[in-house]
């Protein structure tokens, strides 16, 4: 509140954001540089180049569209600017906000890309580019002449008075700033110190090349992110060793007869990467501290039948195993496969769902207690009150990503120490996977088995339909079956093709001699089975559905699939339904429909989907169109903990900073240093990097 340009309504305005103290503020980081030592001249500036621009104010006014019922927002802004050089045409959309804020006679600075104008094809413009006005007096030093951060305006405070505030709070700081990491590892990689980083990051020197600020790879950024990361490694690092203190149950797995009840029930030999990663698994079961592990494998590689091994392993033990799944569809099935496979080596099975009749329920709540059931399958209503385990050794969670931490910690809480088997099919790269799972170990089925065709993907637009519902009614008539998916259940304001509608539609005019078959989120949990079982039999020839599909169904005759709206998916989402088929031997085929136009994003995710099935690849992909703090289902990486690292973008940072923080815990000679770091760290560091973990 006392900072000079600050005073108590800004930080009250800036407290709305998270920004209460000094720190923070320096912590408030530019998101782009501006060479303002060198400004373009107008009479240089070229349509398809970006360009920062120092001009002057010649006219502005905005344009209305008389009939819009939302003429401010509608509004079209018209500004000229000029040099001594030559005069600037700049257009903003919805830019009524302008009116009366820009005058003649002001300066200005202008970033922003030259375009041809379409309509005075002589006439070059920028579109909405991005300005800052300079002070009525002369600019200061923090504004021209000289290389200037860029801030995302916040709270109704500009960029430019964040600059000005950040520029007294640093002149306010004094060189002796504590700095937590230790000097030998400053040394050892040449990092600044933590005064002379945030100093260089807010201003850098006029010699810093602006492409590495601009792309954060100067040595004051680099020193920021890996402080940020080992930070977060820290915790990681210490949790671990925290776990490997518990005691946990050590099964013997070596044992012969334990080796022949996993032959018994293998329906098939396991690829290299299954017995790979079974192998793992094992070798944590043997242990007497708990197993903390993520299983990770695409669409069909697998996961299941690995962790139904390791379920075996635990029943032979003489213990219970419980498998946790998000969706009822996901656990009926789960069900069924454990209680095919499970039957020759005799083990009980149970499924545990909401949709039970309440005796059932019970009686089933009941045989888990008593210890007559040896593997139990189900949804949330694994984690109720009224269940209770005799001993519980092995919780599976499929999906994890989908159930929240406490979720999966009470399931954990109804074992003494079980050992925690955590299964996803949405490929995380093994570097994101140890920032988020950092205290797990991850294994990776990277193989799929044999006899797998790949499915062939190709988008279509809504103008060809005809032919992609011919196609399916050949091959169906061939024998086969089809997903025909849709993003909504009913009509929306949206305008997107609704399933009820769409169904009833297709039922009567498209494929009237086929036998339809209709799936989604509200019917009850006996409809739903009722549907899939048919589906399963074959009875169903084509079945219209939802996203509830998107995992844990399995119909090896099913070979077709079409979604609609595909633009509206992410790709993650695309290739979890895109795996439902491919199963069998037979040519599988994927056909995304959307409109002709379409954004740059979602051109980019179908030509993805129909370039390549590999979901680690996708990820990738995926990761960098939705950033990671969308991808794992936070509004923003900074709710991981981060204001300037990025998992993605500073990978090796990533894994320099876990490497330096696990060498700092596990050396006992560093105890002392390790002391040093929590005490200056505080509390607040425990609220900061939350870590998303099994609990």
């Amino acid at each position: 509140m006392y900072l000079k340009g600050v005073g108590p309504q800004r930080a009250a305005k800036l407290a709305e954001r998270g920004i209460c103290t000094v720190e923070d503020l320096l912590g408030y980081l530019p998101f782009r540089y501006e060479d303002r030592i060198h400004f373009a001249a107008i009479r240089d500036v070229r349509p398809g180049g970006t360009y920062v621009v120092q001009a002057k104010v010649e006219s502005g006014g905005a344009v209305r569209y008389a009939r819009s019922p939302f003429r401010q927002r509608d509004a079209v802004y018209h500004l000229l600017v000029s040099d001594s050089t030559g005069a600037l045409h700049c257009k903003f959309f919805h830019g009524g906000y302008l009116e009366g804020r820009l005058k003649a006679g002001q300066r200005l600075v202008l970033y922003g890309k030259a375009e041809m104008d379409p309509i005075r094809p002589s006439r070059l413009e920028m579109i909405n580019p991005q300005f800052e006005l300079l002070g009525e007096d002369s600019a200061d030093s923090t504004e021209v002449g000289r290389i200037v951060p860029i801030y995302e305006a916040t709270a109704g405070i500009s960029s430019r008075q964040l600059r000005r505030m950040i520029h007294a709070a640093l002149s306010n700081l004094s060189e002796t700033l504590p700095d937590p990491l230790p000097p030998a590892l400053l040394g050892r990689h040449g990092f600044p110190t933590r005064h002379r980083a945030i100093a260089a990051v807010h201003f850098p020197d006029a010699s810093e090349p602006l492409e590495a600020l601009n792309t954060f790879r100067t040595p004051a950024h680099q020193r920021l992110i890996f402080e940020e990361f080992f930070f977060y490694q820290l915790g990681v690092a210490l949790r671990r060793q925290q776990t490997r203190h518990q005691t946990g149950i050590a099964f013997r797995v070596r044992e012969e007869r334990i080796r022949e009840a996993l032959k018994r029930i293998l329906p098939f030999k396991p690829t290299e990467a299954q017995k790979r990663v079974l192998a793992e698994i094992a070798a944590d079961l043997e242990q007497p501290v708990p197993m903390n592990r993520l299983l990770e494998g695409d669409v069909g590689s697998g996961k299941t039948i690995v962790a139904l091994e390791a379920a075996a392993i635990v029943i032979e033990n003489g213990y219970q195993a419980a498998l946790m799944a998000p969706t009822e569809i996901l656990a009926v099935q789960h069900f069924l496969s454990a209680r095919r496979i499970f039957a020759h080596a005799g083990y009980s099975v149970e499924l545990l769902i909401s949709g039970l009749k309440p005796s059932e329920k019970k009686a089933a709540r009941e045989r888990v207690r008593k210890g007559e059931t040896q593997l139990v399958v189900g949804t949330h209503a694994l984690i109720e009150e009224e269940v209770a385990f005799a001993r519980l050794g092995l919780v599976i969670v499929d999906e994890q990503h989908r159930f929240g931490v406490m979720q999966r910690k009470r399931l954990i809480e109804k074992g003494a120490q079980p050992d925690v088997l955590v299964m996803t099919a949405t490929p995380i790269p093994r570097t994101l996977a140890m920032t988020l799972y950092g205290d797990l170990d991850v294994s990776v089925i990277d193989q799929l088995p044999p006899g797998r065709t790949p499915v062939e993907t190709r988008w279509t637009s809504v103008e060809h339909l005809p032919g992609v519902w011919e196609f399916l009614r050949r091959e169906v008539m061939a024998g086969r079956q089809a997903y025909v998916v849709y993003p909504v259940i009913e009509e929306s304001k949206q305008e997107l093709k609704a399933a009820i509608v769409e169904y009833e539609r297709l039922a009567k005019q498209v494929l009237p001699r086929l036998k339809l078959g209709l799936l989604h989120g509200r019917l009850r949990s006996e409809e739903k089975e009722g549907v899939m079982e048919r589906f399963r039999r074959g009875e169903i020839q084509v079945l219209v559905s939802t996203t509830v599909i998107e995992v844990g169904v399995d119909v090896p005759n099913a070979t077709v699939m079409v979604i609609e709206h595909a633009d509206r998916f992410g790709l993650a989402q695309l290739h979890q339904l895109r795996g439902r088929i491919g199963r069998g031997a037979e040519q599988s085929h994927c056909i995304l429909v959307a409109p002709k136009k379409l954004t740059e994003e979602a051109q980019t995710r179908l030509e993805t989907m129909a370039r390549t099935s590999n979901g680690f690849e996708i990820a990738e992909i995926d990761l960098k169109l939705r950033g990671p703090g969308e991808f794992f289902g936070t509004r923003q990486h900074g709710e991981l903990g981060f204001h300037i690292a990025n998992p993605l973008r500073d990978r090796e940072l990533l894994e320099l900073a876990r490497r330096e923080a696990l060498a700092m815990v596990e050396d006992s000679a560093q105890e002392r240093e390790v002391q040093r770091l929590l005490e200056y760290l505080g509390p607040q560091w425990q609220r900061r990097y939350v870590l998303a973990t099994v609990g």
